[in-house]
């Protein structure tokens, strides 16, 4: 019997080579800039609803974590960023570093690195977001 050992597969090495070649900032830039930095329809953790969320144009992504998916002949991956605003203005919103953690955006791209999906984690407390009960 052959035993296949997925840690040594050349599969993992390319995958590591993508994402240490990503431009995680430039992926969440463009996506913020399509979507022109706003939430539309969003429910927090608490189930309350939000018409519309504004986020601050200052925003950096920080890639955290990273996953491939297969499903029959469908296969994507998914980027989990963390959202940072700059906060220097406001000290007493700076974790230290001058940034504040804005939330956690993950999104969903297919093979061809075309968008599918995303999920926001957005921290509604943050003086730097703007609701909007339309």
């Amino acid at each position: 019997m052959t035993r296949l050992e997925l840690k040594n597969h050349p599969v993992w090495q390319d995958l590591t080579e993508v994402l240490a070649n990503l431009d995680a900032n430039s992926l969440v830039t463009e996506h913020l800039e399509l979507c022109d930095y706003k939430v539309c329809g969003y429910w927090d953790e608490q189930d309350e609803f939000y018409e519309e969320i504004t986020l601050p144009r200052s925003l950096s992504a920080e890639l955290v974590s990273s996953s491939i998916g297969l499903t029959g002949r469908k296969r994507w991956i998914q980027l989990k960023f963390v959202l940072k605003a700059d906060s220097m203005a406001s000290e007493d919103l700076s974790n230290g570093n001058g940034t504040q953690n804005l939330g956690k955006l993950t999104i969903t791209y297919n093979e061809n690195l075309q968008f599918v999906d995303e999920n926001w984690q957005i921290n509604i407390d943050s003086p730097l977001i703007i609701i909007s009960d339309n």
